[in-house]
């Protein structure tokens, strides 16, 4: 029976993922301090996306998996952001 090996990745770059994803959380809450109007929740959103991208690229290892896994997931990304639009739609015609 064969076993597929894990992915090592290096403690270095755990620790830069890591860094960068404290960074990323103190942005976010020091720019809920600034007052930029509508712009406030596309800029959280963004930096939401950012970490989610680090969390799946790194620590889900989808960056070692297969294009078909990463077609799939961008598939229901997609199809989230489709439900979100649709409900916001909703919610601005009632």
């Amino acid at each position: 029976m064969e076993h597929d090996k894990g992915h090592i990745i290096p403690y270095r770059t755990l620790l830069f993922v890591v860094t960068g994803l404290i960074m990323l959380t103190l942005i976010s809450v020091a720019v809920t301090k600034i007052h930029l109007g509508t712009l406030t929740v596309f800029t959280a959103l963004l930096i939401a996306a950012i970490k989610s991208a680090f969390v799946l690229m790194i620590f889900m290892h989808l960056k070692f998996e297969t294009r078909f896994f990463k077609i799939m997931v961008l598939a229901v990304i997609a199809v989230i952001g489709v439900v979100i639009f649709i409900t916001l739609l909703d919610y601005l015609y009632r």
